[in-house]
């Protein structure tokens, strides 16, 4: 028997009565039997959650604390609070049999209450049985096996939703394995996910192409695996002037990495289905950007490949010449990601010259030791570009830290026989990637004399490394352990805001 169940975000000192027939403040006392010090009712903390059978209409019912004093939150902070509380509370009734659907009260702030119940109702398997939405070999979609509708309907609860699925998308392409999510698939299934969203086209480049344009750091990448390299764009003209500069987008994709030559340890190998997570973010972003229909142009740019040991491998000490004419030592064929971003970004800060150029991959590992799972590092040229950024994360909880963009850690890419070098060894190692990267971001800087002459750069650069926060090792409120999808809703939230000040 299908049944419906309620989720009801409890604020102690002021319950919502949203729930039809419920008297939720009365039903929470008789599970919460906790007291303080001083006798009173000790009101737990934010997430935990009851549930309650045969309440009204034989339904079930998840009431899911907003935490102690949360009347007198604000901002950010009230709204995470409304994320753990329902995101709980979701993961505590998705595993019920026979719930065919939730009912979410939604009030307290509906865009946060959708993100959250939709971000904690994905779960990605490719198990037979029950039968997987996510098998690719499926001729008919099957469905979510709950639907999730708000108590009360509104505008941000549906781009709230919007939002999850663009987050949720990300995490289904990072965890689909390399042998299923190729290049030459990827491309295809962002065709598939734009399909009829107006004002969009998309491009397929091959190698060829590549070739022509001498993009030899991307292509030296590709050269040791047998699967066809593709360079992806996705081009959206949503601003009333089509001709309005573009904000871009670039993405990290390599689909698998081995390490190629520079081979990894097999432990843990299998993570690196999800290398392509920039690429991943960034289109799934102007996915949700495109679908809201925000007021900007977009160009999107994933050069994708993968990274492997076959025979015409590119070796250690290697030297090629990037697209801008640079000669880059390939020290570490395992520090690939920045060989296929500096071509990738040169060729969209000369070809489409934005205004804004933001690059997004699981680039280092020093990132994950610098700052784990909890911040993604950023590298910017711009105060302004970070600022913008922070509030965005901010706001989203896909929280952002700054790190060093410095020249000072240049002796060690600058001291080798050519003029980069990809690695800088252990030290600081996200900082001398993101240093390698700045070579190319044409526009985000100005040479002595222009700054003489009070010049500024025609173009703001952030580098986004999401090695660390790629992957949720524990679960959170309303995230399972796997592929986060990091970095997509402080995306599609950061162009919000700029357009909405534009």
């Amino acid at each position: 028997m299908s049944t419906t169940a309620f989720v009801a975000p409890h604020d102690s000192k002021n319950p919502s009565q949203s729930v039809s027939g419920v008297d939720l403040a009365k039903t929470w006392g008789l599970a919460v039997s906790s007291q303080d010090e001083k006798g009173k009712p000790k009101v737990p903390k934010a997430g935990t959650t009851r549930i309650f059978y045969n309440t009204p209409q034989s339904k079930i019912t998840a009431i899911s604390s907003l935490g102690d004093g949360f009347e007198a939150k604000k901002g950010n902070a009230r709204r995470e609070l409304v994320r753990k509380s329902v995101g709980s509370a979701v993961k505590a009734v998705k595993g019920l049999d026979g719930v065919k659907e939730v009912l979410v009260d939604a009030e307290k702030d509906p865009h946060a209450a959708a993100v959250a119940a939709h971000l904690a109702l994905y779960a990605f398997s490719l198990k037979t049985s029950p039968p997987s939405r996510f098998n690719p070999n499926l001729k008919e979609p099957i469905p979510e096996k709950i639907a999730l509708k708000p108590i009360q309907g509104s505008k941000e609860w549906e781009e709230g939703a919007l939002y999850a699925y663009a987050q949720n998308l990300a995490r289904t392409l990072m965890e689909l394995p390399a042998n299923i999510m190729t290049p030459t698939a990827f491309c295809e299934r962002v065709q598939a996910e734009f399909s009829g969203v107006a004002n969009v086209e998309i491009i397929v480049r091959d190698t060829k192409w590549a070739e022509e344009k001498g993009m030899n750091t991307f292509l030296s990448v590709t050269h040791g695996s047998s699967e066809p390299a593709k360079f992806l764009e996705i081009h959206y003209k949503g601003a009333p002037q089509k001709d309005a500069q573009p904000l871009a987008f670039v993405g990290k994709g390599i689909t698998f990495d081995t390490g190629g030559i520079s081979l990894k340890p097999r432990v843990g190998m299998k993570l690196m289905r999800g290398d392509m997570g920039g690429a991943a973010s960034v289109i799934s972003a102007a996915l949700a950007i495109a679908k809201l229909k925000l007021p900007v142009n977009l160009v999107v740019c994933t050069p994708l490949t993968e990274n492997m040991p076959g025979p015409s491998a590119t070796k250690p000490g290697d030297i090629v010449y990037a697209m801008n004419g640079k000669s880059v030592e390939v020290d570490n064929t395992d520090a690939e990601g920045r060989l296929v971003l500096s071509d990738a970004i040169y060729y969209t800060s000369t070809e489409y010259k934005p205004h804004t150029l933001i690059d997004v991959a699981t680039l280092t590992g020093a990132m994950d030791i610098a700052l784990g799972e909890i911040y993604t590092g950023v590298f910017s040229s711009s105060d302004e570009l970070w600022e913008q950024l922070h509030v965005a994360g901010e706001h989203e909880f896909d929280r952002f830290w700054r790190m060093p963009l410095s020249e000072d850690y240049g002796p060690q890419i600058y001291s080798s026989n050519a003029d980069l070098c990809n690695t800088g060894g252990s030290p600081a190692g996200s900082c001398t990637a993101a240093l390698f990267l700045k070579a190319f971001a044409e526009g985000a800087f100005v040479t002595s004399e222009q700054e003489v002459n009070g010049e500024e750069p025609r173009m703001k650069w952030a580098h986004i490394d999401i090695a660390g926060t790629m992957e949720a090792t524990r679960p959170t409120p309303y995230l399972e352990k796997g592929m986060t999808g990091r970095s997509v809703r402080a995306l599609i939230e950061y162009t919000r805001r700029l357009s909405s000040s534009s």
